[in-house]
């Protein structure tokens, strides 16, 4: 099963396409925070894998714990990032590779405003 929450998806043959997907992303409704989430493709073909957009804007810390692996490529911006575990932070800027595994807590931040594209491990297939 293919779900797109986020663009516009065709397809050639086995090839899934999704354009616009950055676009109108969902508010993460997180109090005081202007963060933004929305899955391109979630578990596509029965794949326990989703892709997306996660976008922040000046605001308030959004606090996230990570229930899956995820890895995010940042594509604008520069996000903070503190692991609440220990309290060490990074910064990431366009172009940069992340991991985050499965258990992280991490508070994202950002002086103006980053947007990451992320893959996860994670199915919301029955």
């Amino acid at each position: 099963m293919t779900t797109t929450l986020n663009g516009t998806l065709t397809k050639a043959g086995s090839i899934h396409k999704v354009e616009g997907a950055y676009l109108g992303l969902p508010s993460m409704n997180a109090p005081g925070s202007e963060a933004f989430i929305g899955d391109a493709l979630s578990n596509p073909g029965g794949a326990a894998i989703s892709c997306g957009f996660f976008e922040l804007k000046a605001s308030e810390p959004l606090v996230y714990e990570y229930t899956y692996d995820e890895m995010k490529v940042v594509v604008d911006g520069e996000f903070i990032l503190t692991d609440q575990a220990t309290g060490e932070v990074t910064h990431a800027v366009a172009k940069d590779v992340l991991f985050f595994p499965k258990g992280t807590t991490v508070k994202f931040e950002t002086l103006d405003y980053a947007l990451g594209y992320y893959v996860g491990h994670r199915s919301f297939a029955p």
